[in-house]
């Protein structure tokens, strides 16, 4: 998408380009006047027609100054005001859908026979030398010529006069009775060649003082080399993107602006549905993109007064930021949005009681062998076309059959969940590889208080760790060489333990799971410590688990555990490691993207492939995903009070130099500083995929990042000064991220390579950290088993009753199925993880295609080339990587290989990379 453009003048505009708000409600908007500059100098431009030349050897199309030279388009300037240059506009528009009349034409066709097409006006990037004012815009009409492949074809003709300058930009006016969504514009007869506008966005029709788009053509310029004839273009749109903060906004509109969150209660409907509001003192979180609907009528609004109503399912999007209906392949723009309303009401309807578990391990097997029979068929979108991986047509019945499909990890091995090799090698190469911790300082203590948690030193000793490396070296010794590690929930679930456990069929511990990095190179769970804080009277609780060696008893106990980590392991990995680090903590960036950085800004246009349709999804994702009720809260620990976790522990560790992924593997003790090794840094556990491929594609995307930075900041000088960039980091700190705008460690913005580590780091998080964190959810999360989402059952030897532990000793796999989530919550959590892990099939993977809207300039191609044949380089490397039989074996029968490059795909497709942007 390329942001729209406004007209600037001396006078009022003309009414092709007065707008009122938001398709027609905005009051005139004066124009402010623009004093006459110094006559610009015209030279030749490399794409464009004539550029803006100056005496101090300024970039082309930089501004004014300089004398008027003679050059022109024809190259004879004596004859230059006589001639004119015939030009031809190719408009590109995507077929649009449900546009359909009763006699089968489509409207757009009706419309073209009536003349109603498009009409375009090309806008000179020069003030005119004469006046110093805008110049007038030379108009012509858009007429159809063809459709192919879905995409439809218009073409305008233009007489240019030779002193009209370079081409700035394109105004379009629809004509047509919808919406029609503009791909690009190609201007053809330049003596320099095709002039190119990128769109990507839709158009609405024309209206009585409607403003008209106006969209830049390739070329990128920072603020202080606006072409005079576009500075106040470049203004006035950025002033209408950002709005003024009030009114509700309406499908349709582009603007953005930042609220908290307080839509994801729901009081109206029900008083149990309420939630705080997150975002501020008490419960800081990043903002989202402001919707202004109404506040809740509830008289809980008394309590809380900035609820907002969620609006009937009204959850505002920008409209270019919203899924295209016109997307050239299969990617379905309802996906999400389908399998939350209508697919899941579908399955709920399979099973008489939600609460009821697997009877026998069996029971889960059937899901993927026989599946479940789905109620007959309705009218309307059939849940085949929802979830075409997963129902089964069968042709002599009157409904469908939900089968999922077998996940990699257990079609190699239908016990691998079992094992604790798989156990500690999924804390590296599974779905949640960014939590594990080096231990650095023993013995492990809690950081709570310990009056209201209980004592703050750990149950883990050095004796039951000897106990367990015995034969290898002391504890002592494994502090030293580095090979003790952790996963550390304690501190961060304990204080939500309480609360948990009033709710019905769950409960919640903290936890720390210890693991011993052997000398062959795999990782050795040693202990499980679970944690209860004093709770209705009954004292602080607290015990270790260790891998048994004999007792059946305590084998089965020791599986109870690993469950029980496995819960929080998940709960964390939905909410922070994907939710909160990836989707909302991008949002503001996205916000503020659009707010301050021009749609001619090179950063922008760098940006802009990396927040495709991040905005949409999470609109979704509060609206049925994190919302009061919705998939997390009812299936994911810590079920109602998720949210509220996600909020304290983006308040308590929340740091975006940390979102780096070389700082954030030295803060977890993961990897040292070190010159001498590759990428900078000595890795403590020489095989942890995640962090192997993640510094190859780190290295890759901060190399072309900061070849393009350069290649537009060549002297620091340009950053300080640039106001636009300068804007946009102030906003993402302060507005975006505002309950954290007073810490220290914000990165500061003066140097180009103060702005490549931001950007390195804001693109990182949104490509490989989130193909990491999101792909191999169901691969991994497909068989319940190995990552339940919530225990239902405590410890049995927790305060258990004599009858509870009998049950346990005569039946302890029945326990173990009763920990793990009903049928219900699993078949739902499926169902979901299933679309989370698959992606969008017509994604653009990092370094696959160039952005056309990066323009055509040598040395960013010469970039993106050298970028792109590192990606290449990557993946081949992980191929050979993961066929190597020496990690196979360490990987064992059951893990499915890490690839950070390969997120699962649909039937048939082989495409493979990391999708630019966080697309699902």
């Amino acid at each position: 998408m390329l942001k729209s453009q406004l007209h600037n003048g001396s006078q009022p505009a003309p009414a092709f380009l007065r707008r009122e708000a938001n398709h027609g409600h905005r009051p005139h908007l004066p124009f402010p006047s623009v004093s006459p500059p110094s006559l610009p100098a015209m030279g030749r431009g490399k794409n464009n027609m004539v550029v803006v030349a100056s005496g101090d050897n300024k970039k082309p199309g930089a501004g004014s100054g300089g004398k008027v030279s003679k050059a022109t388009l024809f190259g004879n300037a004596s004859t230059a005001k006589e001639q004119t240059v015939d030009v031809k506009a190719v408009v590109t528009v995507m077929q649009p859908t449900a546009l359909i009349s009763d006699f089968g034409l489509g409207v757009e066709d009706i419309s073209s026979w009536f003349g109603k097409t498009f009409h375009l006006h090309l806008v000179s990037a020069q003030l005119d030398k004469k006046t110093g004012l805008v110049q007038p815009m030379i108009k012509a009409h858009a007429k159809k010529t063809k459709e192919v492949d879905g995409e439809i074809k218009y073409e305008a003709k233009f007489n240019v006069p030779s002193d009209f300058g370079e081409v700035g930009g394109v105004v379009v006016v629809n004509e047509h009775p919808n919406e029609m969504f503009l791909k690009n514009i190609v201007l053809n007869g330049f003596i320099n060649g095709p002039v190119h506008v990128i769109c990507d966005s839709w158009v609405h029709p024309d209206a009585p003082n409607a403003y008209k788009r106006i969209f830049f053509t390739t070329k990128s310029y920072l603020p202080s080399e606006t072409p005079n004839g576009m500075t106040k273009y470049r203004e006035e749109e950025l002033r209408l993107l950002r709005g003024n903060g009030q009114g509700e906004r309406k499908k349709g509109d582009r603007i953005y602006d930042y609220d908290v969150y307080n839509d994801l209660g729901d009081p109206d409907s029900k008083t149990s549905l309420a939630r705080p509001v997150l975002g501020g003192k008490e419960n800081p979180y990043p903002r989202r993109c402001r919707s202004g609907r109404p506040r809740t009528k509830s008289a809980l609004s008394l309590v809380d007064p900035f609820s907002e109503s969620r609006g009937g399912g009204n959850f505002y999007v920008p409209r270019d930021d919203e899924f295209s209906e016109v997307k050239d392949k299969c990617f379905n723009s309802n996906t999400l949005s389908s399998v939350l309303r209508a697919a899941l009401p579908a399955v709920e309807t399979i099973f008489i009681d939600p609460d009821l578990g697997f009877p026998h391990f069996a029971a889960i097997d059937s899901l993927y062998d026989q599946g479940l029979n789905l109620p007959p068929r309705q009218a309307g979108a059939p849940i085949t076309d929802i979830l075409p991986r997963l129902v089964r047509t069968i042709a002599e019945q009157a409904n469908d059959v939900l089968q999922f499909v077998l996940p990699d990890t257990l079609e190699r091995d239908r016990f691998f969940w079992l094992k604790d090799e798989q156990f500690g090698r999924q804390t590296v190469a599974g779905v949640n590889p960014c939590c594990i911790e080096l231990v650095k300082e023993w013995p492990l203590k809690s950081k709570l208080d310990p009056k209201v948690y209980g004592p703050a030193e750990s149950a883990i000793t050095t004796q039951i760790v000897e106990r367990q490396i015995r034969g290898f070296m002391t504890l002592d010794e494994a502090m030293k060489q580095k090979r003790l590690f952790v996963l550390d929930y304690h501190d961060l679930f304990l204080p939500f333990v309480g609360l948990v456990r009033q709710q019905k069929g769950t409960t919640l511990y903290g936890s720390r799971a210890l693991f011993f990095h052997t000398p062959e190179g795999t990782l050795k769970p040693v202990a499980i410590e679970l944690t209860r804080p004093p709770l209705d009277g009954k004292p602080h609780w607290k015990k270790v688990y260790t891998p048994a060696t004999c007792s059946a008893t305590d084998e089965w106990l020791w599986k109870l555990a690993k469950a029980h980590v496995a819960t929080h392991d998940v709960g964390y990995h939905q909410l922070i490691s994907h939710w909160l680090r990836t989707h909302c903590c991008t949002e503001p960036y996205i916000i503020a993207t659009n707010r301050q950085l021009s749609a001619m800004h090179p950063i922008y246009r760098l940006l802009l492939p990396h927040f495709r349709y991040t905005l949409e999804i999470n609109a979704q994702a509060r609206q049925a995903l994190i919302n009061a009720d919705g998939v997390i809260e009812s299936c994911f620990a810590p079920l109602k009070y998720a949210i509220q976790l996600s909020s304290a522990i983006y308040g308590q560790n929340w740091r975006f130099d940390y979102e780096a992924l070389p700082k954030d593997l030295i803060r977890r003790g993961m990897a040292v500083e070190d010159a001498s090794s590759p990428h900078g840094l000595k890795l403590t556990m020489e095989d942890y995929p995640y962090a192997n491929d993640g510094l190859i594609f780190w290295d890759a995307l901060k190399q072309w990042i900061t070849d393009y930075v350069n290649h537009y900041y060549p002297d620091p000088t340009l950053i300080t000064s640039d106001a636009e960039l300068q804007a946009w980091w102030t906003e993402i700190r302060t507005v975006g991220h505002a309950d954290k705008k007073d810490e220290p460690w914000w990165p500061s913005l003066n140097t180009p390579s103060d702005l490549v580590e931001i950007l390195t780091t804001i693109a990182w998080v949104a490509s490989g950290h989130h193909a990491a964190v999101n792909f191999g959810q169901y691969a991994f999360g497909g068989y319940t088993p190995n990552r339940p989402t919530i225990a239902r059952k405590n410890m049995p030897d927790e305060d258990g009753t004599d009858e509870e532990w009998k049950q346990f000793m005569e039946r302890p796999e029945t326990v173990l199925l009763e920990t793990f989530p009903s049928q219900f919550q699993a078949a739902k959590v499926m169902a979901v993880l299933d679309v989370l892990s698959g992606h969008a099939v017509d994604e653009e993977y990092v370094g696959q295609v160039m952005e056309p809207s990066w323009g055509d300039e040598p040395l960013i191609k010469a970039a993106f080339e050298k970028f792109s044949g590192r990606m290449m380089e990557l993946e081949g490397e992980i191929d050979a990587r993961n066929a190597n039989p020496e990690l196979k074996n360490r990987n064992g029968a059951g893990v499915c290989p890490y690839e950070l490059l390969k997120p699962v795909s649909e039937p048939g497709v082989t495409g493979k990379g990391v999708p630019y942007s966080i697309s699902i």
